[in-house]
């Protein structure tokens, strides 16, 4: 039961992309092919159906290969919550906050949370396709390795190495990391994919050419630039796009921990829609509706936004008759007041909220990790059904979440709405990726007519025009070549292989 490693030469150097479009390129093959990534970086994260968090790219690979996320894709998530620490989170449950020294000495036990879920992935699937993180070459890193090198060693497993070209000296990338890896690491490169490449392809033969005579490893695939390809973003916040005739202006504060930033893909890519990220040191802009997101560090940020001069820009915002919404951590931001006596998120103290909404929220131990349906209930308006995922910390109560802005099964109300139907607030990611529930808030936020944007629809093309691209520009008979066994189950459908993701067991228990 086989498996294949990307790793890159830098940080988006189109790893997450490579094994996302091979993930969907195999499965409609026919191949039982699963994602995995050992350890993630990043601050956007989806719910899994064993109830953890994983990154956010790994929830779209799972996607990609027709199964349902699960916590073994990604046993290691390291959240950010300052320059130094994160938040480390082992099998979809928060452990502790390590600064990075400590986490440093705790990877060889990460390792093996990491060799525990690779294994039962090749125990349920003929395939796994495993992303690395950052660049094996961090020599800086390389002791105690889990995210590289370190784990293609430790489960004997090839390596394809993708360089960015769009970003300049691709020989150099790729020459230079294998000279930084030792001999046994350059021996399990088995061979190297271009990215984003975009000219004549004949002008770049002579340079792959000497490529394959001075390392002796093949060029398996030039990839084309794919102008507009919109996958979820591991982490990177992508550029604010101008839109002069748009109907409907947006700005979100650019919090120093913001997270699930994914949340606005609907809005930011809907053509009617200008949205902006604002980022620290700049004022809010005139716009129709502000929307503060989510945040790893929320009494930190929200300290960060008074001292941005953020509050001094809102309340103006409001009393020119914009509309405002917080989620998550926003939606905290909202309220009175943030109390964290046990230090969940830094250090303990309180921190006054902005007075917005009448309640208080008070961090606890035990992270608030569900997948949600309901209805979004908004005044004078039809109810709207509505999919989304809660993260969080903490439980807030107060006045105003008796009037909640949403109705959730078997939950009950979640959110609220000001008195004066101007400030909305939520603990629910992804309440945008629902037409249904989008279009009642754009209307709500002043887009009468909204146009929506189906964001799930516009997922699945994606990901079949990246296995498109594939097909055409990877030497995919190498691919089959090297991976004989990975052979689809006699008489197992693709429905039938997600439920054998859902069935993947911790520790010995379902979870």
């Amino acid at each position: 039961m086989p498996t294949l490693m990307v790793q890159g030469t830098s940080s988006d150097a189109g790893k997450s992309t490579l094994v996302a479009g091979l993930c969907r390129l195999l499965a409609r093959r026919g191949l039982s092919v699963a994602p995995f990534k050992p350890q993630n970086m990043a601050l956007n994260s989806a719910v899994t159906v064993d109830g953890g968090e994983i990154g956010r790219s790994q929830a779209l690979q799972a996607r990609a290969c027709l199964l349902e996320p699960h916590t073994d894709m990604n046993p290691v998530l390291l959240k950010p919550n300052s320059d130094t620490g994160a938040q480390v989170i082992i099998h979809g449950h928060a452990l502790s906050n390590m600064e990075a020294g400590r986490y440093h000495d705790y990877k060889p036990r990460a390792l093996e949370a990491v060799l525990a879920s690779h294994l039962r992935l090749r125990e349920h699937c003929a395939l796994v396709l495993v992303e690395g993180a950052g660049s094996p070459a961090e020599i800086n890193l390389r002791t105690n390795d889990i995210a590289n090198m370190g784990f293609a060693e430790a489960v004997d497993c090839p390596v394809v190495l993708v360089a960015d070209i769009d970003k300049g000296g691709v020989f150099a990338q790729l020459v230079g990391t294998l000279e930084l890896l030792s001999e046994s690491e350059r021996a399990r490169v088995a061979g190297f994919v271009v990215n984003r490449f975009r000219g004549d392809l004949a002008l770049l033969q002579p340079g792959l050419d000497w490529l394959e005579r001075k390392t002796g490893k093949p060029v398996l695939g030039v990839l084309p630039y794919l102008h507009g390809l919109y996958l979820d973003a591991e982490d990177a916040l992508t550029a604010s796009q101008k839109r002069p005739d748009a109907r409907l202006r947006i700005a979100v504060p650019t919090l120093s921990r913001i997270s699930n930033h994914t949340d606005f893909d609907a809005l930011r890519l809907n053509t009617a829609i200008e949205l902006e990220w604002v980022p620290p040191g700049q004022p809010l802009p005139a716009c129709d509706w502000v929307i503060l997101p989510g945040s790893k560090s929320v009494r930190r940020d929200l300290e960060l936004l008074r001292a941005h001069g953020w509050e001094r820009d809102l309340q103006r915002h409001l009393r020119y008759g914009g509309k405002l919404m917080g989620i998550c951590g926003g939606f905290q931001m909202l309220g009175n007041r943030i109390d964290d006596p046990e230090g969940i998120e830094g250090q303990p103290g309180s921190t006054t909220g902005l007075g917005l909404l009448d309640f208080d929220t008070r961090l606890e131990r035990g992270k608030q990790l569900c997948r949600v349906i309901g209805q979004l209930h908004l005044p004078g308006a039809e109810p709207a059904d509505l999919r989304g995922y809660e993260i969080h910390c903490g439980r807030s109560d107060g006045p105003d979440l008796a009037e909640p802005l949403l109705q959730l099964h078997k939950r009950g109300g979640d959110g609220a709405i000001s008195r004066d139907g101007q400030v909305l607030g939520t603990y629910v990611h992804g309440i945008f990726d629902h037409p249904l529930a989008q279009r009642a808030l754009l209307q709500w936020a002043g887009l009468d007519d909204a146009p929506t944007l189906a964001i799930d629809e516009l997922r699945e093309q994606q990901l079949e025009r990246l296995a498109d691209s594939l097909e055409r520009h990877l030497d995919v008979d190498w691919l089959a070549q090297l991976y004989r066994e990975a052979q689809p189950r006699s008489g197992q459908s693709r429905r039938e292989l997600g439920d054998a993701s859902a069935a993947v067991t911790v520790n010995g228990e379902g979870r």
